[in-house]
C-alpha cells in the first residue's frame, strides 16, 4: 500500500504523517520548498544566469519574475487549490518557469513531454482530471488550439487554455487565457503548496500503453538533490546541461531542482541534437552532463566526427538504460570526466549509486553501492517472498525518502508497484553482493526466452554496441515456432559504414560471447524509435518484430 494521507475532496494528497515524521527526524526531508530557493536566489544573486538556451540566457531575476507573473495569471483562473494544470512546454526555460509558477499558485502540475502524441496527452490530461494547459503558442509548428481540439475530440475538454511567450513574460497582458490577456489574480501566500504535498504529476515514460501518473513531493526531489551532490562532489562552480525532459524524474533532479538550490546555470536544449549539445558544452564550459545512454552514445559518435574541447565536463550523469561498459570507458577517456548513476525509478528515485570516489569497474560495470537510507531489500520474483541475503538473484524493492507517493487514482497500478508491507517495487531483476554493490542482470520483461534460456537483452546490446559499425542497438525477440524466441537486433549504422549478420556474429566470436547471445535476426533501421521519455521505445521494436516474423512464416 502506498505510504499516502488519503485525500479529501479538495484535499491535496501528500505523504503520510508517519512517513513525513521519519524522514524529518532523519534530517533527509524540510520545512522549505524549491520556490524559497529560487527566491533567494532572485535576492541574492538577481543578475547571475538561471537557464542558457542556443540563443538567450535568463537571470535568477528575470526569472522570478516570470514565475510571479505566470502564478498571478493562474491565480486568478477561479481554479481551487490542489487542482491539476497540463503543462506541454519545451525543454528550455519555459518549462521550469511553468513548474516553478504552479505550486506558488496552489496548483499541481500534470508534466506532459512536448513528444507526446495526441492520445498520450488526452490521456494523461483526462487522467488527471486537468482543468487547464498551458503552453505556447505553437509548438512545433502546431497552434496551440489545434493541441485542444485534438485532446477534446479524444474525450477530454480543458476548461482553459494557458498560452505563454516564447520569451520571458514580464507582465500579465503577455500570458494569454483563451485567446485575451490573462486575469491577474492575489497571489495569497496560503495558496503555494508545502514540500510534503502533491506539486506534479508524470508519466510513466513507458514504451508500451498508456501511461501511469506518478505523484511527486518537492521533498523527494530535495532529498535525491542531497545524493547527487554527495555522489558527484558538487563545488560553487558547477555548470549543468540536462538533454532530459523536464516533467520526468531525471529530468526533474538534473534541471530543475540540483541548479536551483545550487544556484548553479543549466544549458536547456528544446530539442536534441548531437552535434548542437556538444558546441554548448564547448561554449558554456559545462561540468556536469546529464543523458540517458542512448544521447551519450549519440554524443560520442558526433565528436568522433568533429571534436570539440571536452575539457571542462568534470561528470556526466547517465542511466534510463543499461550503460555499455565499452563505450562508459570511451566517454571518460575522451572528456576526463566520471561517468555516474543512479538506479532507480521514475517512482523509486535512487536505490543504489555510483560516485566520483569508486573506481572504475564499480562505476561502468555495476549500478553502485546499495544506498541506506533507501532500506533496499530483493524479493523473489516468482512468490515475492523475501531474499534478501540469500545471494540470489532477486526483484529490488525499497523505501525512504527518495520515493514517490504512487500512482494517481490507480488502485490496480499501486498493487503491483507496492508489497503488501509497502516496499516500492522495481522491475529488474539485481544481485547485490557483499560489499553491497548492485548489479542489473535484466528487466522482468527484458528477456529473449530462447529454448527456455534467459537472455538478457541489455547485455545483449552492450556487445553489439561495441561493433565499430554500431551506432545504436536494440536487442527484442523476434517469435520462433521452435525456440519460442530469438535474439533479434535493430541497428542503427555509423555513417560510412555498414553491417551485416555475419558481421556482428564474428566480431561477437571475436570478443568470446556465448553463441547463445548471438542475433539471429539483424534489422537495419535509420532511426530507432524513442517513447516520449527520450528511450528507446522497444514495445514498436517489439511489435514490428512479430510482423515481419509473421510474414516471414508465409511468403514462399
Amino acid at each position: 500500500m502506498p505510504s499516502l494521507d488519503r485525500p479529501r475532496l479538495g484535499d491535496v494528497p501528500r505523504a503520510a504523517p508517519a512517513v513525513v515524521a521519519e524522514h524529518r527526524a532523519s534530517g533527509w526531508w524540510g520545512d522549505a520548498t524549491l520556490g524559497d530557493a529560487l527566491a533567494a536566489n532572485a535576492v541574492g544573486r538577481p543578475h547571475d544566469r538561471a537557464f542558457v538556451t542556443v540563443d538567450r540566457s535568463v537571470s535568477w531575476g528575470e526569472l522570478e519574475r516570470s514565475v510571479t507573473v505566470l502564478a498571478e495569471v493562474l491565480a486568478g483562473l477561479g481554479l481551487d487549490r490542489g487542482d491539476r494544470v497540463a503543462v506541454v512546454l519545451p525543454d528550455t526555460d519555459l518549462v521550469h518557469v511553468a513548474l516553478h509558477a504552479l505550486p506558488r499558485a496552489g496548483l499541481v502540475a500534470m508534466g506532459i513531454g512536448t513528444r507526446a502524441g495526441d492520445a498520450e496527452v488526452a490521456h494523461l490530461a483526462a487522467r488527471s482530471g486537468a482543468r487547464a494547459l498551458v503552453t505556447t503558442a505553437a509548438l512545433r509548428g502546431r497552434p496551440a488550439d489545434d493541441l485542444v481540439d485534438a485532446v477534446a475530440a479524444l474525450g477530454h475538454r480543458v476548461e482553459h487554455l494557458v498560452v505563454i511567450p516564447d520569451e520571458p513574460c514580464v507582465v500579465g497582458d503577455q500570458v494569454l487565457v483563451d485567446g485575451r490577456p490573462g486575469p491577474v489574480g492575489v497571489l495569497d501566500p496560503g495558496l503555494e503548496l508545502g514540500p510534503d504535498e502533491l506539486f506534479l504529476l508524470n508519466s510513466t515514460s513507458g514504451t508500451t500503453g498508456l501511461p501511469k501518473c506518478v505523484m511527486h513531493t518537492q521533498n523527494r526531489w530535495i532529498a535525491y538533490h542531497r545524493l547527487a551532490v554527495r555522489a558527484g562532489g558538487f563545488g560553487d562552480d558547477e555548470v549543468f546541461m540536462s538533454l532530459l525532459p523536464a516533467p520526468f524524474g531525471f529530468g526533474l533532479w538534473t534541471s530543475h531542482f540540483t541548479p536551483t538550490l545550487l544556484a548553479s546555470p543549466t544549458v536547456v536544449m528544446e530539442r536534441f541534437d548531437a552535434d548542437l549539445a556538444l558546441d554548448l558544452v564547448e561554449r558554456e564550459r559545462v561540468t556536469v552532463l546529464c543523458c540517458v545512454s542512448t544521447q551519450f552514445i549519440m554524443l560520442l559518435n558526433a565528436q568522433a566526427e568533429r571534436p570539440r574541447d571536452l575539457s571542462s565536463l568534470r561528470s556526466m550523469f547517465t542511466g534510463g538504460e543499461a550503460v555499455p561498459f565499452e563505450r562508459a570507458a570511451e566517454f571518460e577517456r575522451e572528456t576526463g570526466a566520471a561517468v555516474l548513476q543512479f538506479y532507480g525509478s521514475n517512482e523509486t528515485g535512487a536505490l543504489s549509486g555510483t560516485t566520483v570516489a569508486d573506481d572504475r569497474d564499480v562505476r561502468l560495470r555495476t549500478a553502485g553501492r546499495i544506498i541506506d537510507e533507501m532500506h533496499v531489500r530483493l524479493f523473489d520474483p516468482d512468490d515475492g517472498s523475501d531474499i534478501t541475503g540469500s545471494g540470489r538473484p532477486g526483484r529490488p524493492g525499497c523505501r525512504g525518502p527518495v520515493t514517490c507517493l504512487g500512482y494517481w487514482a490507480d488502485d490496480e497500478a499501486n498493487a503491483a508497484l507496492f508489497t503488501d508491507d509497502g516496499w516500492m517495487l522495481m522491475g529488474d531483476i539485481v544481485e547485490i553482493d557483499p560489499e553491497g554493490v548492485l548489479t542489473v542482470v535484466g528487466r522482468t520483461s527484458d528477456f529473449v526466452i530462447r529454448g527456455g534460456k534467459n537472455i538478457s537483452a541489455p547485455a545483449v546490446e552492450a556487445e553489439i554496441g561495441t561493433h565499430p559499425a554500431v551506432a545504436m542497438v536494440a536487442v527484442v525477440a523476434w517469435p520462433d515456432p521452435v525456440f519460442g524466441e530469438r535474439v533479434c537486433a535493430y541497428v542503427e549504422v555509423r555513417p560510412g559504414h555498414a553491417v551485416e549478420l555475419d558481421g556482428i556474429t564474428d566480431h561477437l566470436r571475436r570478443r568470446g560471447v556465448s553463441r547463445e547471445w548471438w542475433p539471429e535476426r539483424l534489422v537495419v533501421v535509420d532511426e530507432l524509435p524513442r517513447s516520449s521519455g527520450g528511450k528507446v521505445a522497444k514495445g514498436e521494436l517489439r511489435v514490428d518484430a512479430e510482423r515481419r516474423a509473421a510474414a516471414e512464416a508465409v511468403s514462399p
